[in-house]
């Protein structure tokens, strides 16, 4: 059975405008939740920053 991925078939994530809003807030509330920094704060830190910044991947465990 070919299953299509979540962005195609869910409505919502369809909207670019929509699906980064929606983003914004997921990753701000819980970012939140672990820092202690208001959520309006984080939020807007990320809006303002406009690209995503890269990750480094490293090799081998981070322990």
């Amino acid at each position: 059975m070919n299953r299509k991925p979540l962005i195609e078939t869910n409505p919502h994530l369809k909207d670019p405008a929509k699906y980064r809003k929606a983003l914004i807030a997921n990753v701000a509330s819980s970012t939140a939740v672990e820092t202690g920094a208001p959520v309006e704060s984080i939020a807007r830190i990320l809006v303002e920053s406009g690209q995503p910044s890269s990750v480094k991947k490293t090799s081998g465990s981070a322990r």
